[in-house]
């Protein structure tokens, strides 16, 4: 299925994320098919993905969603209706019991925090489920910065510090980034050498996220068959909680070139930036696709695309282009709806970029626009 975005380009206002709903739903139908046939429950990890215009589309295909703290809970609780998982590195005094509230399962970081929060989530809640994260120290994550399973990461609790008690239903483990069903499959084999002495006490696993289900080549079949297997030794419930699977390839980033100079090559200076609306691209960093674009050299015209904050870094990437760039022209950054604008910032007050669904039928239509106020009232 292919992105359908030229045919409404002169009617998108720069910058803007577009989410395809064709392309969304896609995705949501590959991740329903891995549900029916492996028998696991997959919920959308807001962290990655949280565009709540969508979740009328999101709840017809996944089981509901896992938050990473008290706004995320609320969010999925009010716009999604559906199972509400909760996890935080440290749930604080003055939350927990919103969140109990609002939470189907409830996953504890440490067990320090397991003992401090139990009874009073149970009274809150008492059909609260809870669980804990553990570390199953092997991850097949590309970089350190996505690692949690790092040495002396902070995330979930390790066997020489593990202890069961009798409060825990489930066990949650998350290893993985934009990864492959072999690489969960080696994940699995750690987590049942380390834990695989409790999970008969369980009632569910959760996998956590990182799975990249719904890019091209994925071993599907592989996953099923790890799932299933799973549950046939255990007969416990297996939930999966991918955010980026969900947003993958569902739409792009529209920006437009403000400026064209010269210092040492051809630099463009756009409306759109590397820092405020597509910070994995230094934090990871990564080079984004353009469409129609290639890398340096490989076309006629090379150019360095510039972000327009005055971080003397906030620089894209190099790229060519078979045309000359012009002034006001509209250029499309790939694969833009995942781990974008759920991390925006308003760094030197750069307006936020619209954040617009192009409709099966066609319609593109602006869901949200920001303004002055949107700046002004996240400072004091």
């Amino acid at each position: 299925m292919e992105s359908r975005i030229e045919k409404v380009i002169d009617r998108i206002k720069t910058p803007a994320y577009v989410c395809e709903e064709a392309l969304l739903e896609r995705n949501l139908q590959i991740l329903d098919d891995v549900q029916q046939k492996s028998g696991a429950k997959i919920i959308l990890a807001l962290k990655g993905f949280a565009m709540w215009s969508t979740f009328d589309l999101v709840k017809k295909y996944l089981h509901g969603a896992t938050a990473s703290g008290l706004w995320e809970c609320h969010l999925a609780f009010e716009e999604l209706g559906k199972e509400v998982h909760t996890y935080s590195p440290a749930f604080k005094e003055d939350e927990i019991d919103l969140i109990a509230k609002m939470s189907n399962h409830l996953v504890f970081n440490s067990l320090n925090q397991l003992q401090k929060f139990k009874s009073r989530v149970k009274k809150v809640n008492p059909s609260i489920s809870l669980g804990v994260r553990v570390n199953p120290e092997y991850s097949a994550a590309p970089v350190e910065l996505y690692n949690p399973c790092a040495p002396m990461s902070r995330l979930g609790v390790t066997r020489n510090n593990f202890y069961w008690d009798d409060a825990i239903e489930g066990l949650h483990f998350h290893a993985l980034c934009e990864e492959s069903a072999t690489s969960l499959q080696r994940v699995l084999q750690a987590f049942e050498e380390k834990f695989g002495e409790f999970i008969p006490q369980c009632k569910w696993i959760n996998f956590g996220g990182g799975h990249h289900i719904t890019k091209e080549g994925y071993d599907k079949e592989l996953l099923i068959k790890l799932i299933k297997d799973f549950k046939e030794r255990y007969s416990v419930e297996v939930y999966l909680e991918p955010g980026e699977a969900v947003g993958w390839q569902t739409g792009v980033l529209v920006a437009s070139v403000v400026d064209i100079i010269d210092n040492g090559m051809p630099i463009a200076i756009l409306d759109t930036s590397a820092e405020t609306h597509m910070p994995d691209v230094l934090a990871m960093p990564y080079r984004p696709e353009v469409r129609g674009a290639g890398h340096p050299g490989k076309k006629p015209y090379t150019y360095r695309l510039g972000g327009n904050s005055c971080l003397a870094g906030d620089v894209i990437g190099d790229y060519s282009f078979d045309k000359p760039l012009e002034i006001d022209q509209k250029l499309i950054f790939e694969d833009m709806i995942h781990y974008t604008f759920v991390k925006n910032t308003t760094f030197n007050g750069i307006r936020l970029p619209d954040l617009a669904i192009l409709r099966k039928s066609g319609e593109y239509e602006v869901i949200r626009r920001f303004d002055y106020c949107d700046y002004k009232h996240r400072l004091s």
